[in-house]
């Protein structure tokens, strides 16, 4: 099919605007043919308002509908087929296996949001009950449930051009939630995005949606009028630490301010402690070596500081550790401007005086040199940003630290992260175990004997953590938690059940757990 490099305005193709925006060959460097329409205001006006056109029907069809919905873009997803695969090859240099990897996790998501509308406890209902005989004051009846917020603007990620964009797991949310999107496409892979806005209006229509119910612009300078229009009611984004907090601060400006939910900046921790190290330190240095570079370390998650008590043990690790790493290739990375930004954060490391070069090559053409970095612990200490600072690619920073007492410091000094990782046997757990109650204040998921990389979508998933990691830290980007952003609760008080929505009604015709006078029950009410 086709890329014609027109916006998605509410079931329709527009291009009003003269200006051309191109995608760029991850590979060469070279410009891509296909020019896409740069969004007019207007156009993003009528994307809006067709998105709160949208939302009065959109919000009020049953779950299951909105479920068929969902597994309807699932099923488009999945039938993309070699010439989609090829396309989003060369605009991310992404290799075929992780792209239909990235496929089935995007249509996993589809079906995983539906699974969430059809049992029905995203709903959250809550009843109590009218007490009449109560004394001094007799109780009304008080009914609770979530509805979506409204019309969510979302921003497609670099790092994930299927997962994290067009159709990724906030698009999933908000749709799942009962909010239209109007999805702000990310610059370097906009035919991909076409493509998967194709499948998504195919669904649309196949499933009888409204037409506002999903809208997709392309170019730059867009994405302020979209946040700050004022039928938009809340922002999902991944990206950097700069681009989330100027959302954040353009949304805290609206007249009517809305939440933005932005995963921004995360250096994982990795915490190799002293038995681990003695029983198994040279396969944990293969092993987080693999973590690093995996993908060009273009990873949210990826592990971009070690710490270690000093010893000679540790001393043979990070020896292990930077053999492995001289050892790694250069990779293409997804695009000339995530290059250029993970030059910087390496040149940044090189001119610190309290950092040295472990490992890793002056940077040539246009791929990544892997590179390991040793850090001086006063660095953390002492609150240094850099220490802190993501470096988004194939890079680690090993840091040293006297005892346990320095090391307790360290993780109190730490921001906020997605992950934090102990590398810790039996003996370490025994003697190291309070550092969990440090790591879960810091980080949205702690990891035993694994590598941050890699993220299960599943329910028990939480892909967020305090900031810098993400602007809320209440919620996740990744597991069907994620639907709880674009939701908002409404209590009824003294409604007829008539006019009660089908969740709260006392026959329970939708068969779900609610919570009735403080007691979990599926039963009907009298």
């Amino acid at each position: 099919m086709n890329v014609s490099g027109y916006n998605f305005i509410a079931g329709q193709r527009s291009g009003q605007g003269d200006a051309l925006v191109f995608s760029i060959d991850a590979r060469t460097g070279e410009r891509l043919p296909n020019g896409f329409r740069q969004a007019t205001l207007d156009e993003v006006n009528a994307a809006v308002a067709g998105a709160e056109s949208a939302f009065a029907t959109y919000r009020n069809l049953a779950a299951s509908r909105r479920a068929e919905f969902l597994d309807a873009i699932a099923d488009e997803l999945d039938a993309l087929g070699d010439d989609f695969i090829s396309l989003v090859s060369q605009e991310t240099a992404l290799p075929a296996a992780r792209i239909q990897g990235e496929r089935g996790r995007t249509s996993g998501q589809m079906r995983l949001f539906a699974q969430v509308l059809r049992r029905g406890d995203f709903y959250g209902a809550r009843i109590d009950q009218a007490l009449p005989g109560r004394t001094p004051l007799p109780r009304p009846d008080l009914r609770q449930y979530r509805i979506g917020v409204g019309p969510v603007a979302v921003f497609g990620a670099s790092n994930f051009p299927l997962a994290f964009s067009t159709a990724g797991g906030d698009t999933a949310a908000a749709l799942a939630a009962g909010c239209p999107v109007v999805f702000k496409a990310h610059s370097g892979h906009m035919g991909t995005a076409e493509r998967v806005a194709q499948a998504l209006v195919r669904a649309a229509e196949r499933t009888g949606m409204p037409a506002g119910v999903f809208s997709m612009i392309f170019g730059s300078g867009v994405g302020e009028a979209l946040v700050m229009h004022p039928g938009i009611q809340a922002v999902g984004f991944t990206g950097s630490l700069k681009g989330g907090r100027a959302l954040c601060d353009m949304a805290a400006a609206r007249p009517q301010p809305i939440p933005v939910f932005a995963e921004m900046s995360s250096i994982n921790p990795v915490l190799v402690l002293p038995q681990a190290l003695a029983n198994r330190g040279s396969s944990i240095a293969k092993e987080l070596t693999a973590s690093v570079v995996q993908g060009c370390g273009q990873f949210c998650t990826n592990p971009g500081l070690v710490l270690g008590i000093r010893s000679p043990a540790f001393s043979a690790f990070i020896n292990d550790l930077g053999g492995h790493m001289a050892e790694q290739v250069a990779q293409t990375m997804l695009n000339p401007g995530t290059l250029n930004s993970y030059g910087k954060g390496i040149q940044a490391l090189l001119a610190h005086p309290g950092v040295s070069r472990l490992s890793g090559s002056a940077q040539q053409g246009n791929q990544a040199q892997p590179h390991l970095f040793e850090a001086d612990v006063s660095m953390l200490l002492e609150h240094d940003e850099l220490l802190q600072e993501e470096v988004f690619g194939p890079c680690t920073v090993v840091v040293q630290v006297a005892d346990e007492q320095e090391l307790l410091r360290a993780i109190d000094a730490l921001q906020g992260q997605l992950t934090a990782t102990l590398q810790a046997d039996s003996e370490d757990l025994v003697a190291y175990g309070h550092l969990l109650s440090k790591l879960e204040v810091k980080a949205g998921r702690v990891l035993l004997n694994g590598y941050p990389t890699g993220v299960e979508v599943c329910d028990a998933m939480v892909h967020g953590g305090p900031y810098p990691a993400t602007s809320d830290s209440r919620g996740t980007s990744v597991g069907s938690l994620a639907i709880d952003r674009f939701l908002r609760p409404v209590c009824y008080q003294n409604l007829p059940d008539a006019l009660l929505p089908a969740a709260l009604q006392n026959a329970n015709p939708l068969g779900i757990q609610r919570l009735v006078d403080g007691k979990p029950s599926t039963a009907a009410l009298s």
